[in-house]
Parts: C-alpha cells; structure tokens; sequence
C-alpha cells in the first residue's frame, strides 16, 4: 500500500497545464482576443482550469482522512489528521510567496496606492473576497486563492463531521454519497440573491459557489482511498480511468460547450444564477475528466506528457506562475510597446510565459522551497523529540514496575 501522501507525477504535471491555462485566458482577456470568434471564446473560458487547481486540492488534502478512515475497520483506535500539523503545512506552502507578491504589488504598481487601509489589509491576509472594492492590478485573481483558504479552514470541520462514518465497510460506503449530496446542494448556491450579504460583497466569488469543484477531488480521494487499501476496486472507474484519452476528448468537448451561449455571455461578465450553475456543472465534469485518469489508473495514457521532465519542472513551478503572471503581463504591453485590449495575444503570451516562468521559478528557489524545507525539518525534529519522550516515559514505567516488583519479593522474603 502507498502512502497516503505519496507522490503522483502526473499530477504535478497538471497543475503545470492548469496553471498555464489560467495565464492563457488572462492574456485573452487583456488583449481583448476572448470573445468573438468560437476559438476566442473557448480562450475565453480557460478560467474553468480553476476547477481542475481546486479539484487537486481536495484530491490532495482529503486523502488523509480517506486513509485514515478506511484503515479504522480494522484499527478501531486510528487517530484522526492532525489538524495543527494540516495548518502548519497550508501556512508555510501558501503565504510565503504570496505575501513577497503582495508587497511587490503595493510598492511597484501606482495603481495599488489608491487603495485604502482596509483593502490593502485584505489583500495582505487573503480576506479580499469579503472586502468590497479591494481587489487591485497584478492581484485580481487572488480571489481564487482566497477561495481556497476559506477550503482549507474548512476542512477539518468537514473531516470533523464525517469521521463518524468510519469502522465499518457499509459506514465507510456511505462518505462519497454525503459528500456528492453536499457539492450537488451547494449548486444552488447560485441563486441566493446578491443582497443578501451586506457591502457589495459578490457571492460569486465565495466558497460554497465552488465547493462543487472541492468535492470532485474530495469523492476521487474516497475512491483512490478504497483501492489503495484493498477495501473495493471500482473496477467501472478503473476502467473509465484507463481510457485517458476518451476523458481528454470530453475535456476538450466541455471546454467546447462552455464556449457556446448555454453557458452565458461572452468574457469576464457576472453571469445569471443559471449560467453560473452551469459553469459550475460544466467545471465540475472538466476536473473530473482532467483528475481521473491519474488518480485511478496505473496505465491510462501513460501521461508521457505530464511525466516529463518539462511538466515537472513546470509543475513545481505552477504555485509561482499563478502568483506572478498578471504582474509579468502587467509589464509585457510597455516592453512591446503594445496598448492593452490592442490585440497580438500570441506575442504577448509568448513573452507573458517566457518572464513568468523564470520568475515563477526563482520564487520556488529562493522563498517557496527553503521555508518549505525547513519546515519539514522543524517538523522532523519535532517528532523525533515527542518520539524520545515517549520512549523515555515507557522506560520510567518499565524501570518503577521492576522497582515495585523487587521491592514485594524483598518484603516476601523477609
């Protein structure tokens, strides 16, 4: 059996692909090349590679309890993830980098100092999403990943909630019902009208909009869960999942359909309730298509592609290319000396890539990976005290019962 955060290449090498395709439909957007033509639109709807980074985030994270549960039908006593532990590791992957970006957003771009205390605030702690008029150029796309923490808070209280159905086979079977109840419920999240929260605040950009999205990862990770310990095969999934390209052809289908008027208006406009439902539907089946092939199959295409290594540079990189590729574009139009909403999106998506990745690339190196590293050292050490501790506590036991012991025989033999 794998570890239950054992490393999959595959995966690394779509959140490569999921990165670049957000950095693609901004590019489309400020070149104003997102609409019109049915290619340009299909551009245009790049956005829903945000469902594949948050279906990978439920995929990730959840499969630690998913493992944990399953192992509790035959280890009753199975502790529950830590959650101090769960934190640690969210705070020291995310807001390193984040908050370097956040800075340099505040002190380089003119823009930003219009801003008021309370939105230069929300930006600096990821709260942008409930702070009406905060979001500011390089840093508007930072409501997804204020999205995500909202997740990440989240989620031990979802683990909290259903580590009941735990012990037993049929208890277990019943967790991917709850959970699709829950992403199926959270739909209709789309039709709570706007002013019920106070301040402008827009409910399309809050975690139960997306939840939807989490919980594909989250249902992948119950299944991948079963298989990985032998409790049921889903051998139906298994089989779909071999057929990677049959899911890369419905992937490029629902990117197709998202670009047709079922889905709603062109670009970046706020959509009717029951267009954005359907986005959300539509994403939903993308990171499906996108996520089940590496999760649950040994073979399936092989991903040669996802595996190489490119994609896995590009991969550890991804975290660095969403931070940082707005403000790069911001900085592409005056170098080629191109207006924005001018057009020459190829040009200016070439050279957007071209200074994002090397960018992306020295804040792995110099601020994502060292913090990352010691941390896990800190962590490593951490545990090798409590270990220490924990044998010298059986050693004072063992060392008393022994004293006990000899003292009875003494006074036995006396």
């Amino acid at each position: 059996m794998q570890k239950p955060d054992h490393f999959i290449p595959a995966v690394q090498g779509l959140r490569a692909v999921a990165a670049l395709g957000i950095l693609t439909t901004h590019v489309a957007f400020q070149t104003a090349t997102n609409t019109g033509s049915f290619l340009a639109r299909v551009v245009g709807r790049f956005d829903l590679w945000v469902a594949v980074f948050f279906a990978l985030s439920g995929f990730l994270l959840w499969r630690r309890h998913a493992v944990a549960v399953r192992r509790s039908i035959t280890e009753p006593n199975v502790p529950h993830p830590s959650a101090g532990r769960y934190f640690r590791s969210r705070i020291t992957r995310i807001l390193p980098a984040y908050l370097v970006l956040v800075t340099a957003v505040m002190l380089l771009l003119p823009s930003s100092r219009g801003l008021s205390g309370k939105a230069i605030l929300a930006n600096f702690t990821l709260t942008q999403i409930y702070v009406p008029m905060s979001l500011t150029d390089g840093l508007t796309h930072m409501w997804s990943l204020a999205v995500e923490v909202a997740f990440y808070i989240l989620l031990p209280l979802l683990g909290c909630a259903l580590w009941w159905l735990r012990g037993t086979a049929s208890r277990v079977r019943w967790r991917v019902p709850v959970l699709t109840a829950l992403g199926v419920i959270c739909v209709g999240w789309a039709w709570i009208p706007q002013e019920s929260l106070p301040g402008g605040i827009n409910l399309q950009t809050q975690l139960p909009a997306f939840l939807p999205w989490f919980v594909v990862g989250m249902v992948l990770a119950e299944y991948a869960a079963d298989q990985a310990l032998g409790i049921r095969q889903h051998l139906l999934l298994h089989r779909w999942a071999r057929h990677g390209w049959v899911c890369a052809g419905l992937g490029v289908v629902l990117f197709a359909l998202a670009a047709t008027p079922l889905l709603g208006p062109e670009g970046f406009t706020r959509p009717a309730p029951h267009f954005f439902a359907a986005r959300i539907v539509v994403g939903a089946a993308i990171a499906w298509c996108a996520l089940l092939p590496l999760v649950m199959s040994d073979s399936g295409m092989r991903q040669r592609i996802l595996v190489s290594a490119p994609f896995q540079a590009l991969g550890r990189w991804s975290y660095g290319i969403f931070l940082w590729h707005l403000v790069v574009l911001r900085a592409v139009f005056p170098i080629l000396g191109v207006s924005m909403f001018g057009g020459h999106m190829v040009l200016v998506w070439a050279v957007t890539v071209l200074f994002t990745i090397p960018v992306a690339a020295l804040s792995y190196a110099l601020v994502e990976e060292p913090i990352r590293g010691s941390y896990k050292r800190w962590e490593k050490r951490r545990q090798a005290a409590r270990t220490r501790s924990a044998a010298l506590d059986r050693n004072q036991v063992s060392n008393q019962g022994e004293t006990a012991a000899a003292t009875s025989a003494s006074k036995a033999g006396s």
